[in-house]
């Protein structure tokens, strides 16, 4: 059984956040480095390719939103085969999600440990972490939705800093050349794909909107909203470092905060890093949400806090196995890959088993 009420439906407003929230994260301090490397001069513009690939994959979850009329993707699943042959799918979907989820995480506290508190093992940041996720799992999703929201007024306030900037950009730095002297490759378009993961959970809310949510469109709106941030932080990025320098660090945006000097602050970047742990719990929240949603198909008379609290000690344990930061990256490149593919296959699923049940009904009438 679900924490959240069935009268409790998601609102436009609440879906743009919840969208735009899950799917930014802290790659965005390493975005304008991998962009620049993988496409060179003026890769920000990739910013507006990747935008257009997300909108088509979420139309295609949108044709399984309308012809399954809003219904779960668990009841849509269910209704064409047996359940027992799902079970596989649901626990690949509980294993991806939460694992994710974990690594989502972990590159936060180790990205946090190295630049704020280099004696102090991430672990111990991961426990406070992961006890505000558990809080927020068992309070369901329209609550969750709530919390995402008060999440999103006390980070979108940095934007705005990115004025500082103005004083020490140059347009010659982007040149008039469009992607010369970049190296692109499969694993380098995943890395960077990767950034907009988190839409897709939009799948799982399926049962918590009606036409008043305006689940697609909202949506759309949550993701064109994150593909403007990032393209206008990684146009300032690319006319504030020349395209050696970007290729050389490896968080250029990091590097830029570090330019800001208050008189009473010092690292900055600290500062505003630090604010970034409102994103990474919004994406964690997500993640292990969804897998817990999925959890509950398999255990249907599980306690909902006690699937909670086992998938995020699971989530905590796995977190031990990667104990770098390449190492974190490159599980995250290998779980996005997974990611991607139920991104576009999962709705493709539905959208086949509904045209066949739909057509099996009408054969049958």
């Amino acid at each position: 059984m679900s924490t959240l009420q069935s009268s409790e439906k998601l609102s436009p407003y609440h879906i743009v956040i919840l969208v735009y929230m899950t799917q930014f994260g802290v790659i965005i301090f390493s975005l304008p480095q991998l962009l620049s490397k993988a496409f060179g001069t003026n890769g920000w513009v990739m910013n507006l390719i990747f935008a257009i690939i997300v909108i088509v994959n979420m139309l295609l979850i949108g044709a399984a939103y309308w012809m399954g009329k809003g219904k779960s993707i668990f009841v849509i699943l269910e209704r064409a085969m047996p359940r027992i042959m799902l079970y596989p799918l649901y626990l690949f979907l509980m294993f991806v999600w939460s694992v994710l989820g974990c690594l989502v995480a972990k590159e936060y506290v180790l990205i946090f440990q190295m630049i704020a508190f280099p004696t102090t093992h991430p672990m111990f940041f991961k426990i406070a972490l992961d006890l505000l996720v558990f809080w927020l799992m068992i309070q369901g999703i329209y609550n969750i939705s709530k919390s995402i929201t008060m999440l999103f007024y006390l980070t979108i306030w940095m934007l705005p800093v990115v004025c500082f900037f103005y004083a020490d950009f140059s347009w010659s730095r982007l040149t008039p050349f469009f992607f010369r002297e970049g190296q692109p490759s499969p694993v380098e378009f995943v890395n960077i794909f990767a950034s907009y993961l988190g839409y897709e959970l939009i799948l799982m809310v399926f049962p918590y909107t009606d036409k008043k949510s305006k689940l697609i469109k909202s949506s759309i709106i949550g993701s064109l909203l994150l593909a403007f941030i990032y393209t206008y932080l990684c146009i300032i990025t690319f006319g504030f470092f020349s395209l050696r320098q970007l290729q050389r660090m490896a968080f250029p945006l990091l590097d830029l905060m570090a330019y800001i000097k208050f008189p009473f602050i010092e690292r900055v970047e600290n500062l505003f890093f630090g604010a970034f742990l409102f994103t990474t719990v919004a994406t964690v929240v997500m993640y292990l949400w969804s897998a817990q949603e999925t959890a509950l198909q398999v255990f249907k008379r599980a306690n909902v806090k006690l699937v909670a609290g086992v998938l995020v000690i699971f989530a905590y344990v796995i977190a031990f196995i990667p104990d770098t930061l390449s190492d974190v990256q490159h599980w995250l490149g290998l779980f996005a890959q997974l990611e991607i593919g139920i991104a576009f296959i999962l709705p493709l699923l539905l959208v086949v088993v509904l045209a066949f049940t739909k057509n099996k009904k009408e054969a049958a009438s």
